[in-house]
């Protein structure tokens, strides 16, 4: 199976910087793309960051010039590095992954969450 875990999430101030990370795991034949998604209380999940295979990013006008999305040469981990984080950041942040496994079809996959909360 493809399992992606979170990490890194937790309580900052406002003006502060976490950084996340995620771990792909599984036998996998393409990435496609990786990313991450939010979701506040109440609010629909909404497109942070992705990153594809080919190393083109794209950023919610919210956070350009906060954060930043990368990959590792292994692309089996994509981490957020947010900067300057707002109240209005606080939310689930999930990892997402458009791949396909070995003898299967292309799919998007999805983590648990990490919760971030930016608050004084």
């Amino acid at each position: 199976q493809v399992q992606l875990v979170e990490s890194g999430g937790g309580l900052v101030q406002p003006g502060g910087s976490l950084r996340l990370s995620c771990v792909v795991s599984g036998t996998i034949r393409s990435m496609y793309a990786m990313g991450w998604y939010r979701q506040a209380p109440g609010k629909q999940r909404e497109l942070v960051a992705t990153i594809t295979s080919g190393g083109n990013t794209n950023y919610a006008d919210s956070v350009k010039g906060r954060f930043a999305i990368s990959r590792d040469n292994a692309e089996n981990t994509v981490n957020l590095q947010m900067n300057s984080l707002k109240p209005e950041d606080t939310a689930v942040y999930y990892c997402y992954s458009r791949l396909r496994r070995l003898g299967s079809p292309r799919d998007d996959y999805w983590g648990q969450g990490t919760q971030v909360t930016v608050s004084s």
